[in-house]
């Protein structure tokens, strides 16, 4: 039997265009630590998962980045206080699925940088 050796997500690579626009984004829009940059890259915690924003090195790398889920407790606050921020929402707070008593919202936004994201909640009902 192959048992993997693989444990949890160690790091999130973001390709940039502008890293020192990007770093404005994720530390005072999105509010996420800066834990240090360089002038190529800068590395932000969220909740114990590093986030790498970085300069492409090699053109295979330029494309955008997986879309990152961000989960909030409220979505309609989080999503009121990153708009009046700045944040550029692609569309409002909306239900996804309903799973038992389990309601689950989201509502995407851009970066800077042409990078896809949401803000998730899961609700009880």
């Amino acid at each position: 039997m192959f048992v993997s050796n693989l444990k949890s997500i160690g790091q999130i690579g973001i390709p940039v265009k502008e890293i020192n626009r990007a770093i404005l984004f994720y530390k005072d829009l999105l509010e996420l630590p800066l834990l240090f940059n360089t002038d190529l890259m800068a590395f932000f915690n969220c909740d114990g998962v590093r986030l790498m924003l970085s300069l492409p090195e090699k053109e295979q790398f330029e494309n955008a980045s997986s879309v990152l889920y961000f989960q909030v407790d409220d979505i309609t606050a989080s999503y009121n206080q990153l708009k009046e921020k700045g944040v550029s929402f692609i569309d409002k707070p909306h239900l996804i699925t309903k799973m038992g008593s389990t309601e689950t919202w989201m509502v995407f936004f851009n970066d800077t940088e042409g990078n896809t994201h949401a803000l998730m909640s899961e609700v009880e009902v």
